[in-house]
């Protein structure tokens, strides 16, 4: 694939200088910009319109859920990666349902955060495991057992029965090709059944979609 633009947005100099070194010598990467605080972020991604912003939660001033939410408004194209410290539910599913695609944590492997840019950059959503470990606990807990779910009313849409086969796999972290071979159907119809799904829950992107659906008890 094209080199990936990057922005880095973390309020430590060694943490952005050592992310930025790392990406610039592992090639296929282009560090474009950087900042220190959620406003920057927003401001220098606006300008960049990177392919993906590799944000931090914990910044001065705006945090980078804030940032993230608003970077995805105007740029819906920019995919964002949160590499944070925090592993807490409010912090995790606040990011997602700000439109994040990636969650990793901070010490990480650097090679598995390259994977988790690469990833979302082609479209897909990337989770540490540890992660998603938390985020498939919370529909095990129940909004996941339903054994034949009906279509369900919301204030905006009423999704079938098939969209909700989608969605429960969305949210499972399955991409197109993986949902198309499971449901045994064409990956265009996949495409087709994602588009109207973020257009009846009125959310930008597939993480954002199981986020909401999982909370409203959707799914």
């Amino acid at each position: 694939m094209n080199t990936i633009r990057l922005v880095i947005v973390e309020d430590n100099d060694l943490m952005r200088d050592g992310l930025r070194s790392m990406f610039e010598r592992a090639g296929g990467f282009e560090v474009v910009g950087e900042a220190e605080d959620g406003l920057s972020a927003v401001k220098v991604a606006e300008k960049l319109q990177p392919d993906v912003v590799v944000m931090d939660i914990g910044l001065p001033g705006q945090d980078g859920i804030a940032a993230t939410r608003q970077i995805r408004q105007l740029l819906p194209s920019t995919r964002i990666v949160m590499l944070t410290s925090h592993n807490n539910d409010d912090e995790i599913f606040g990011a997602l349902s700000a439109g994040a695609a990636g969650y990793c944590l901070k010490d990480c492997a650097s090679e598995r955060l390259k994977i988790a840019v690469m990833s979302v950059a082609e479209g897909a959503a990337w989770m540490d495991p540890r992660i998603a470990g938390k985020v498939l606990k919370v529909f095990e807990s129940g909004v996941l057992k339903k054994s034949e779910p009906e279509p369900v009313t919301t204030a905006d849409s009423v999704l079938s029965e098939r969209e909700l086969e989608v969605l429960r796999l969305m949210a499972q972290g399955q991409g197109n090709k993986e949902i198309a071979v499971k449901l045994q159907i064409g990956v265009s119809t996949v495409r087709t059944h994602v588009e109207h799904i973020l257009e009846k829950l009125a959310v930008g992107g597939r993480t954002a979609a199981a986020v909401k659906a999982m909370k409203e008890g959707l799914i």
